[in-house]
């Protein structure tokens, strides 16, 4: 049973719930970061992003910015930019990206559910990233950005759903981007303990995005738990800041690759190599690839269709015959030399939003050789696969719309 509990959330007045929303600080660099913020001194990117407020050259892992980030907090409390609700309350949080609709709880949920497998994972994280996670959240001292989970659709948490958002929302603003936000408040003691008595009775919920805050917040969790003598269980750092979505709304897109080189090989001896495993197309334009085994590449300023030859992956193998694993397995990997493609410096993970225009960009820059499009992993996919305890490759899914960081916060004590 998925144990979920609401809270108290640290969250800006209407009038200010625009200007504060920023993008997850895991989707830009400090210098889109920077950007983004220029001219919004109430952007949430000063709490998420606290380097953009330090000088340019400073370690972005180091204590001074995690404290600058505490501190950026702390002053949008102190002047009310963000303003902590009286009464335990869940939220429910809509987004609307043309046709895509989808509409998720914000809950707290239980640590001790994500370490005892209930909910389920289907990435491993990266050390440095997860270290920086902790250090950011035990800093901070709360979950300023939530964990984006999933779970199979269930019809009474569906009219739950239908019954709190039939009102006036709290929010309701769109951002540059064409998304549309919009929150409810749910402080109704009747719909509060409905909706705990249904997901009660959802047996699994599933990391779709945010593996890394999910690792973190339950290794602050444990850190405090060690060094508090008088722990009950209760304490809000036992649970952690998520939006749980239905499996039928989500949208996945691609996540695609770049690679600064081609390993010593020339261009004449890679397409060699690629043309073993792979049926290659030259293509006048940009791919369109809309099924699975089939890939775009950007290779000296042209573009290629990819198509797995059968004996190129097992296709009795859930793992191996995912698109990122036959990638992985028959270029990255033995061609390319990225072994590892959590920790090797020579690959770039794109998000499927940016298009292959991006991959374009990347590989005419010179700083990357070859680009690679593929066909996006389906959530029956990646539920499967954690239901059976296996592991994903690294950044195979991209979900879009992006959630928006500071329209609730998870205050930690």
């Amino acid at each position: 049973m998925a144990i979920i509990k609401p809270f108290k959330a640290l969250r800006p007045p209407v009038a200010l719930a625009e200007k504060v929303a920023a993008l997850p600080y895991d989707v830009m660099n400090t210098e889109e970061a920077r950007a983004m913020a220029a001219f919004n001194r109430y952007s949430f990117l000063h709490v998420s992003r606290p380097e953009i407020d330090l000088p340019s050259e400073i370690d972005i892992h180091s204590e001074p910015v995690y404290e600058k980030g505490r501190d950026n907090l702390s002053t949008f409390v102190s002047e009310g930019v963000l303003v902590q609700d009286s009464a335990d309350s869940y939220y429910i949080y809509r987004q609307i990206m043309g046709a895509v609709v989808q509409t998720g709880l914000v809950v707290c949920s239980g640590v001790d559910d994500y370490q005892q497998g209930i909910i389920k994972k289907h990435e491993l994280t990266r050390a440095d990233k997860e270290e920086d996670r902790v250090r950011h959240i035990d800093v901070l001292d709360a979950n300023d950005e939530p964990v984006f989970y999933t779970y199979r659709h269930d019809s009474e948490i569906d009219a739950l759903m239908k019954s709190a958002s039939s009102g006036t929302p709290e929010y309701d603003f769109t951002t540059d981007d064409k998304v549309r936000h919009t929150l409810w408040v749910v402080n109704s003691r009747e719909l509060i303990d409905s909706f705990t008595s249904a997901f009660a009775r959802i047996p699994t919920l599933y990391v779709a995005d945010g593996h890394h805050r999910s690792a973190a917040a339950s290794r602050v969790r444990d850190l405090r738990r060690d060094a508090n003598q008088q722990q009950t269980g209760s304490e809000e750092y036992n649970y952690f800041l998520t939006v749980i979505f239905p499996d039928s709304e989500l949208n996945i897109m691609p996540y695609n690759r770049a690679v600064k080189d081609l390993n010593g090989h020339t261009v004449a001896e890679f397409m060699a190599h690629v043309s073993r495993c792979f049926e290659v197309t030259p293509l006048a334009g940009r791919p369109e690839i809309n099924e699975s085994h089939k890939f775009g590449m950007y290779l000296a300023s042209r573009w290629y269709e990819l198509s797995a030859r059968e004996e190129s992956f097992d296709s009795s193998d859930p793992v191996g015959s995912l698109d990122v694993s036959i990638l992985q397995n028959n270029i990255l990997s033995p061609v390319l030399g990225i072994r590892n493609p959590r920790t090797d410096q020579r690959i770039h993970f794109v998000g499927g939003i940016r298009g292959d225009g991006e991959l374009e960009q990347l590989v005419e820059s010179g700083e990357y050789e070859v680009a690679f499009s593929l066909y996006h992993t389906t959530i029956d996919e990646l539920m499967k696969l954690a239901d059976v305890d296996k592991i994903m490759p690294p950044k195979s899914t991209w979900f879009e719309p992006k959630l928006r960081s500071g329209l609730f916060v998870h205050l930690l004590s």
